[in-house]
């Protein structure tokens, strides 16, 4: 075939001029959603050390309302360690914004087939104002964590539903979601640190970003074009019981017919369940078909999970500790800068699908492990001489877990069958929220030993 017909729409061909102008929408849609939809998780995280150090002069000096995020331009003044801590690990952020996010995708896929996805992108969005609300006018540590919970659910549901959204449009899509996740990166910890460095009130910084949410709306209502049967409002079950995914769900064919060919070659080795009359086989999985695509999709999640294990365990665990009192930032807004620099890594390596794609998704992982390795010793014998090799270090690190991610979605997507591809996606969703998840539990007793010392 000539043009990419969409996997889940009716065969609907457009004209050239019309195909080409629809792709491009759906690829700036999908970049625009990655971005909102990661954008209130990031900021949640770049001021992670500023909530803790606020929150604790407040409860202990302070009886007047306070701000999410605190210009801190000196150390922890009570601190006695060498690593100037806060009394709490960032991890507390981290365990805050991810956990919901874990139980979201761990449960979702088997039930969220039920909520049409007009619904879904509702919730998201409402949560996401939420968490702009809450946080900004936060005066307790347990406010901020509510608001911090509220970005996680509207992260984690909507990371897992755009994720299967993708198979309903044309595969270079997931090119424009990872690029847009990578640029909520960039964007949410490049914008918090340089307003706040800037002077302007934390506050006020966070109510401005409210606009994201809007953004979001209008990008998937607005911007996407839909194939003409995807079911907005309609239960997804619904529309399979009635049969019509044996005519809408159709191969991505995006080149010869040779690389189909080899996709129901490998679906026949056990990659997934790939059935030669698969065609003929409707409605929603089964339990036992949704467990079986889940062992298939092992090899691809675990390797992800480890990446982002390692990662975050440098981000919230060791990155607060490599503090440098003679660098010419306070160790607040060194902290801000370290993660808006790693997040410069993802963007790079989420938009790099169009130009290199990487199958060997346990090689990153295993690089991503040394990472770790080395900055904890690093931390341990304090051997980096200064801020700017730390930040070098960031950016690669970014550089391998944005790669990470992409890649194992593109060949997800590109080896699962057409009838497992929406829940394989969602599903799939896990891995890198559980490795963060671990990271952040083993996180709190490292930040304890350091401080200690």
């Amino acid at each position: 075939m000539d043009q990419a017909v969409s996997v889940n729409a009716d065969p609907y061909m457009p004209s050239d001029s019309e195909g080409h102008g629809s792709r491009w929408r759906n690829w700036s849609g999908f970049w625009l959603l990655g971005l909102c939809n990661n954008f209130a998780y990031v900021v949640m995280l770049s001021a992670a050390h500023d909530i803790l150090k606020q929150q604790g002069s407040h409860n202990s000096t302070s009886p007047t309302p306070a701000t999410v995020a605190l210009h801190v331009e000196g150390g922890n003044g009570g601190n006695r360690s060498s690593y100037d801590c806060n009394p709490v690990s960032t991890a507390a952020v981290l365990l805050a914004d991810i956990l919901p996010t874990l139980l979201i995708k761990l449960s979702a896929p088997f039930f969220i087939h039920k909520l049409p996805y007009g619904f879904r992108v509702l919730v998201c969005v409402a949560t996401a104002i939420a968490s702009f609300l809450v946080v900004s006018f936060s005066s307790t540590v347990w406010m901020s964590t509510l608001g911090v919970i509220f970005a996680s659910v509207s992260s984690g549901l909507g990371e897992l539903s755009f994720l299967s959204l993708t198979v309903f449009f044309s595969r270079d899509v997931l090119g424009g979601w990872g690029s847009g996740t990578g640029g909520a990166g960039v964007a949410g910890a490049l914008l918090y640190s340089a307003l706040t460095q800037a002077g302007l009130s934390p506050r006020d910084t966070l109510l401005i970003m409210l606009v994201v949410p809007v953004a979001m709306v209008i990008s998937y209502f607005f911007l996407l074009v839909f194939p003409p049967s995807f079911p907005q409002w309609k239960c997804r079950e619904a529309e399979s019981v009635r049969g019509g995914d044996s005519q809408s769900r159709r191969p991505l064919l995006d080149g010869s017919d040779e690389e189909e060919e080899e996709e129901r070659e490998k679906g026949a080795e056990g990659v997934f369940i790939v059935s030669t009359c698969e065609d003929k086989v409707t409605g929603p999985l089964t339990l036992i078909e949704k467990l079986h695509v889940i062992k298939g999709l092992l090899r691809f999640v675990v390797p992800l999970g480890v990446v982002y294990f390692a990662e975050y365990f440098i981000n919230q665990g060791l990155l607060e500790l490599l503090y440098f009192p003679k660098f010419n930032l306070s160790h607040a807004e060194q902290y801000r800068w370290y993660q808006t620099l790693y997040q410069v890594g993802v963007l790079v390596s989420r938009s790099s699908l169009c130009c290199v794609k990487i199958s060997r998704i346990w090689a990153l992982s295993l690089l991503q492990c040394v990472n770790a390795v080395l900055l904890f010793l690093s931390v341990y014998y304090q051997l980096l001489p200064s801020a700017w090799l730390v930040f070098v270090i960031v950016i690669y690190e970014g550089l391998l877990g944005g790669a990470a991610y992409v890649n194992t979605f593109y060949f997800i997507s590109k080896e699962t069958g057409d009838r497992q591809r929406e829940f394989a996606m969602a599903t799939a969703s896990v891995g890198d929220s559980l490795g963060i998840a671990i990271s952040g539990l083993i996180a709190f007793p490292v930040h304890r030993y350091f401080c200690s010392l």
